[in-house]
């Protein structure tokens, strides 16, 4: 993850007052360490990955950055079957940086699990330059450009695309 990428994720959980957060695509723990800066001091980051590779790296991580145990719940699965046993309203912030073609859906289980005022943050939104060019046709993309599209007709998310690594798209979700 870019450095621009992971203080803007530490910047936009400080600025929520961030107490949960949940996270699709652990990988290493570094995206979850920046999370894991901005939230509030007892807060607890929930973070998914389908790959127990993935899940151990980020233990590493979060034990050698002196993380307390309690502030991390590492789970292994697929990420909608997971989602779809979280709380509703229970959440600040989601992070998306799983599969692109499933972003869709992610954004669905975000407003169920956000709290109005929640933020629904999806890496990797620019596509690395793809969803701007009509002629990039494969299924990543389309789904990434499809996802950007809807959000601007969706009254329930107020959303906002930062040009930051390969993107961030930024949903808050209103209270209607």
């Amino acid at each position: 993850m870019a450095p621009a990428t992971g203080a803007t994720l530490q910047w936009l959980a400080q600025l929520i007052g961030a107490r949960a957060v949940a996270e699709v695509g652990t990988g290493a723990g570094v995206s979850g360490l920046w999370l894991l800066r901005g939230m509030v001091d007892d807060g607890v980051l929930t973070t998914v990955d389908e790959e127990t590779e993935n899940t151990r790296a980020a233990r590493q991580t979060f034990s050698e950055a002196g993380v307390p145990t309690q502030r991390v719940r590492l789970i292994t699965g697929r990420p909608l079957d997971v989602l779809s046993r979280l709380a509703d309203a229970a959440y600040d912030l989601v992070f998306f940086d799983g599969n692109p073609q499933e972003s869709s859906r992610y954004l669905e289980e975000a407003l169920r699990l956000l709290r109005p005022g929640g933020l629904a943050v999806f890496d990797d939104a620019l596509a690395g330059g793809r969803i701007s060019d009509p002629a990039q046709r494969d299924p990543a993309t389309i789904a990434v450009r499809t996802l950007v599209n809807d959000t601007r007709d969706d009254e329930r998310i107020r959303p906002l695309l930062l040009p930051v690594g390969e993107g961030l798209l930024v949903t808050q979700k209103l209270d209607v």
